[in-house]
């Protein structure tokens, strides 16, 4: 069975990431979201509210086109979580050139941590290549609209964050 990983802080879960994850399971059997635990992102949601958010998503998905995905809270370094879930590749989304030079690096560092581990890099679709989380915070703390970078229940986990329409 091969097993992906597809890791990120997912706060919140954006339309960018959904994408990403649907065509990831087109190369595995089963997908395992790693929503990161990073104490110096200082993340809007609580771990437990993005875990919901990314499982009301994924669960979506497998409704939509089946498969096996699974959600795993995780603060261990990337290749230790790879390892602990039994993934032998990593997908990893690009939206620009900018996010290819830091993932270049990590590549490094987890192929010497672990060579029999691959990545792959899937680049964003080009209607969601601009959507970033952080983006999509900003926008919604400043009372903007955000319903073309996020699935809906998320507009609205934003909206009951920041007090007004997002």
């Amino acid at each position: 069975m091969r097993i992906g990983l597809y890791p990120g802080t997912f706060d919140p879960i954006t339309l960018g990431h959904t994408d990403i994850i649907q065509r990831a399971m087109a190369l595995v059997d089963r997908l395992v979201i790693g929503v990161a635990i990073n104490r110096d992102k200082a993340p809007l949601f609580m771990l437990e509210e993005r875990v919901a958010m990314v499982q009301n998503e994924c669960a979506a998905i497998i409704a939509r086109t089946g498969g096996e995905i699974v959600v795993h809270p995780f603060e261990n370094l990337l290749i230790d979580c790879a390892k602990d879930v039994g993934a032998s590749v990593i997908v990893r989304g690009l939206r620009a050139v900018a996010d290819f030079e830091y993932e270049f690096q990590m590549v490094g560092m987890n192929r010497a941590m672990d060579a029999s581990i691959e990545t792959v890099f899937m680049m964003a679709d080009a209607r969601r290549q601009a959507i970033a989380s952080k983006l999509v915070k900003e926008i919604a703390r400043l009372g903007g609209d955000v319903t073309k970078f996020v699935p809906p229940p998320v507009q609205a986990a934003l909206v009951g964050k920041y007090g007004r329409k997002a």
